[in-house]
Order: C-alpha cells, then sequence, then structure tokens
C-alpha cells in the first residue's frame, strides 16, 4: 500500500484486554486495517464522538505524521527507524489513566513523564531528515489553533506545535465534548480504566503509515532495546 504520511506512535500490545476495547471504542483497528463494532454505552453515540480520532487508531503520538522528504524512500525510512529504535531504552511509568485533556477524553500517564518526553524528544529529531517541510496551508491550520511562541518555534523547526517542551503524552478517545463529557468519562472510567497497566511501559515504537483513505495502518514494531 502507498502512504501519504508516516509516524512513529507507542501502539498498545494487541493481547491486551485495554487494547481491545480502546480499539473498539475508536472503531478502527491499525493492525489489521478494519473496522470495529463500537461497544454499547447506552446514551453515548460512540461512532460520533470518536469519528474524528478514528482515523488514527487507537495510539500515542511520538513523532507527528510527516510526508517523506524529496529524495527518501520508505525502506530508508523503515531501516533508520529500526536503527534509532535499537539505540533508545524502553520507559517505565506508574500506570495510565482515563482523564479529561481539555475538552477531550483521552488515556494519561501516571508518574514522571520525563523518560517518555526524552524519548519522545530523541524520535522527533532522530528521524526528522525523513522529514519534508510542512505545506503553507498546514501551517496556517495549526496557527489557526492560536500558538504561544514556543509552539511556533517548534512548528517551523520541527513541522508540530506539541513537541519538545510542548509535548503531552495522550492516547485520544473522542472529539472535543460538550455537556455529554461527564456521561463519556463516566463511562470509561467505569469500563477502560480498570483494565490499564500499572505499571504502564512501553516497550517498543510503531512506525504506522496514512492510507488512501486517510485511515493510519501499522508497519512495523521496533523494540526499544537500548
Amino acid at each position: 500500500m502507498e502512504f501519504s504520511r508516516y509516524a512513529l506512535y507507542f501502539a498498545p500490545p494487541d493481547d491486551a484486554d485495554w487494547t481491545r476495547l480502546g480499539t473498539a471504542w475508536l472503531g478502527w483497528d491499525m493492525k489489521t486495517g478494519t473496522e470495529v463494532t463500537p461497544p454499547d454505552a447506552p446514551g453515548i453515540d460512540v461512532a460520533e464522538i470518536t469519528a474524528r480520532p478514528r482515523k488514527y487508531g487507537l495510539h500515542g503520538t511520538i513523532k507527528p505524521p510527516f510526508r517523506l522528504a524529496e529524495g527518501r524512500t520508505r525502506a530508508e525510512l523503515e531501516a533508520a527507524a529500526e536503527t534509532l529504535c535499537a539505540g533508545l531504552k524502553p520507559v517505565v511509568l506508574d500506570g495510565l489513566t482515563v482523564d479529561r485533556l481539555g475538552g477531550f477524553v483521552a488515556m494519561r500517564p501516571e508518574g514522571d513523564p520525563t523518560p517518555l518526553a526524552e524519548l519522545a524528544a530523541a524520535c522527533v529529531e532522530g528521524l526528522d531528515t525523513f522529514r519534508a517541510p510542512a505545506p503553507p496551508e498546514e501551517l496556517a491550520r495549526r496557527r489557526g489553533a492560536g500558538l504561544s511562541p514556543a509552539q511556533e518555534a517548534h512548528l517551523l523547526r520541527w513541522g508540530y506545535p506539541y513537541v519538545m517542551d510542548q509535548f503531552r503524552f495522550h492516547i485520544t478517545l473522542s472529539r472535543r465534548l460538550g455537556d455529554e463529557g461527564a456521561q463519556v468519562l463516566d463511562w470509561l472510567k467505569t469500563h477502560l480504566d480498570p483494565l490499564l497497566p500499572r505499571p504502564f511501559v512501553i516497550p517498543d515504537m510503531a512506525l504506522v503509515g496514512e492510507g488512501p483513505d486517510g485511515r493510519f495502518r501499522l508497519i512495523h514494531r521496533y523494540t526499544l532495546s537500548g
């Protein structure tokens, strides 16, 4: 399959109960490239509130989506990702929990996030030679959110505003929510939160690609073996 953009994600382990529920909640399985029936959540239109994050799959962004730079190939990117991950150490945090993040509901890490932030920074910088500059329309769209000076600087340097010191790891579970947010959070706290890992271990990185349908698919996992 041809991919228009690539990214480096934390992709939850395939065999975990929380992965299965989270994948069903979003309705898209990155590994199989198939839609998944959402769980029954009375009073909640799961398909509607997850429509926006669905195409990305259940993930935590490490290196944000980017187009390949001119002259670079997917094979070269895969080899570079493997080499990069071989030199990076796994990360262990206290756990994961479901919480609000601005107007969204997301899974967020518990404990000292410094090792995870350092891992993300190394991935952003380590694969940056493969990133084509963001087109003007993408820069304008990012700026429409109202960026701080630091975020603007990152947008110009790295093609994305929320990296380096602005990085906040999360696994998105909804669009921006209004009054329905409390009900959604309560359902996820009841059904998903008890399944979440404690401790929360990140043993590998997932290279993913955006297909012609705009949805992301898992290409390969690379073990963090540094």
